[in-house]
């Protein structure tokens, strides 16, 4: 298995972006949450989420390679099939990797509602602190507010897990919560 330190310096070579860093830490908290609430291994879950975007800087103009790079990378250093499946499961649009486990959809559900979290933390006063799971869901229906979070993906929260759109927002937002200081918010 490989551990979380590894994961970030892998994650470190990847990306140089430091916003771009952060939103993997965001992914990383809620999918550790989210192992919690499902009774996953935790620590698999937070490496999945901390490497599923590691190969963005590379591919963010070829879609069709994204996920494909990083799984090669972690392929190389003999990395876990379930996390690289994971990882490439996350783009299964493109890649033909239908998301089949909890672990799964459950990257596909919260990648983008991390970033919906992150664009209300921003403009609330006391940043991530006083965001709710009301404040979230006030701006969930505006399209134009985090225009890049697609609901649609947030929401098979339901149809995948099982689990209420509402509830699902306390979960990654209370996994985000506890990593408020490393997300700068």
């Amino acid at each position: 298995m490989i551990s979380q330190d590894e994961a970030v310096v892998i994650l470190k070579e990847n990306i140089s972006n430091e916003n771009l860093r952060k939103h993997h830490y965001a992914v990383a908290a809620a999918m550790r949450a989210l192992a919690q609430e499902f009774g996953g291994d935790v620590d698999m879950w937070e490496v999945v989420g901390l490497l599923h975007d590691a190969d963005y800087e590379e591919t963010r103009d070829d879609p069709e390679r994204h996920a494909l790079v990083i799984a090669g990378q972690l392929e190389e250093r003999g990395v876990s099939e379930d996390i690289v499946r994971a990882i490439k499961a996350h783009n299964y649009e493109r890649l033909d990797v239908m998301p089949e486990t909890e672990m799964e959809w459950s990257l596909v559900a919260c990648d983008d509602l991390t970033g919906l979290i992150v664009a209300v933390a921003l403009v609330h006063p006391t940043k991530l602190d006083g965001v709710s799971v009301e404040s979230v869901m006030k701006k969930f229906d505006s399209k134009s507010f985090a225009a890049g979070a697609d609901r649609d993906q947030i929401r098979l929260c339901e149809k995948k897990l099982d689990v209420p759109l509402e509830e699902f927002v306390g979960i990654v937002l209370e996994g985000m919560k506890e990593q408020s200081e490393q997300l700068g918010l």
